[in-house]
């Protein structure tokens, strides 16, 4: 195993103080935690908190600061972060209009969050919840019941967070969470694997002529392991089945997202990009915003993510386009 640290016991640690230091205009660490708090407060303001496992950088607290979460919460790598640490969370986001968690669908976190909440509602702190299940990979998986959330989650927080600045109450911004997550739909593949630093070795194993397609950003499987493909070929596989599930019709306005999983360089990223929207013209589907980038990795997997969001309102572009104060958007 081949990385960059000090000791595989300290690097969510060290992490953290590092990102803390690097963005200290932006974002601050809530002392004794490993909640990363945005500098910026506006009382009367919903909160919002989301987090999870670190390995994902620079989700979850690349995207704490104004115009998108309040908050962000650090698991260990690929574990969800503990209630306590999510209360301390909820505590640093609550300016006296509620608190709004966004929790991506896997068994440990929604189990956490939620006991958070309580925790939360014993000191009269409103607390709400969405889950994002935007993976249409696989029904169940090894961490989840239903659907995983993946790189979708990233358009939730941006749509919620310019909501929420716009001065949107809990229950708006609930609703309107539940509405966005109803149209975004995503799906993954992996290159080759990738190793948590205290496990020492690849999560799994992928021939040097293999990909998986349906990868979970955890490493859990997906639903077939192919030979690999021309980029044309493997976008039009993600595309037809996100837009069999979204029931994309010409016409139809959409925002893209080709997320990076931590070791594809944005030259491959673009050519993909590229490809999803040739298939996009010809099915006569308009794409109104593309993002491309690594919004949400798996340590140094390699492999790639196809988000698609179908516009139900096209303020969620105006939503997608307002300026923030983030260190990843």
């Amino acid at each position: 195993m081949k990385k960059i640290l000090n000791g595989t016991d300290q690097v969510v640690e060290q992490m953290v103080e590092g990102l803390v230091k690097s963005h200290a205009d932006i974002v601050h660490r809530v002392e004794g935690t490993r909640v990363i708090a945005r500098n910026d407060k506006r009382p009367g303001k919903v909160g919002l908190v989301s987090g999870g496992g670190s390995g994902h950088e620079p989700a979850h607290a690349g995207y704490v600061g104004r115009g998108m979460l309040s908050a962000a919460v650090c698991g260990d790598v690929f574990t969800s972060p503990t209630p306590d640490q999510i209360y301390e969370g909820i505590k640093a986001a609550d300016q006296g209009a509620g608190v709004l968690l966004i929790v991506k669908n896997y068994t440990g976190d929604v189990m956490n969050f939620e006991m958070a909440a309580d925790l939360a509602d014993a000191d009269d702190i409103k607390v709400e919840q969405i889950v994002v299940d935007d993976d249409i990979a696989v029904e169940d998986s090894t961490f989840t019941t239903g659907r995983r959330g993946v790189a979708g989650t990233v358009l939730v927080h941006k749509i919620i967070g310019a909501a929420a600045e716009a001065g949107a109450s809990l229950e708006e911004l609930k609703a309107l969470g539940e509405k966005v997550i109803a149209s975004v739909k995503t799906l993954g593949v992996a290159l080759s694997p990738c190793t948590v630093p205290e496990v020492g070795h690849p999560g799994f194993e992928l021939g040097d002529d293999e990909i998986e397609l349906g990868i979970g950003i955890h490493g859990e499987p997906g639903f077939t392991r192919e030979k690999i493909m021309p980029s044309a070929s493997l976008a039009k596989q993600l595309y037809e089945r996100i837009s069999n599930e979204s029931k994309l019709l010409p016409g139809d306005k959409v925002v893209v997202l080709v997320n990076g999983m931590g070791a594809t360089p944005l030259m491959e990223q673009y050519v993909f990009a590229n490809d999803v929207h040739v298939l996009l013209k010809n099915a006569g589907v308009r794409a109104e915003k593309t993002l491309v980038g690594d919004y949400m990795t798996s340590l140094e997997m390699a492999g790639l993510s196809l988000t698609i969001l179908k516009l139900e309102d096209e303020k969620w572009v105006d939503m997608l386009k307002l300026p923030v104060d983030t260190i990843a958007w």
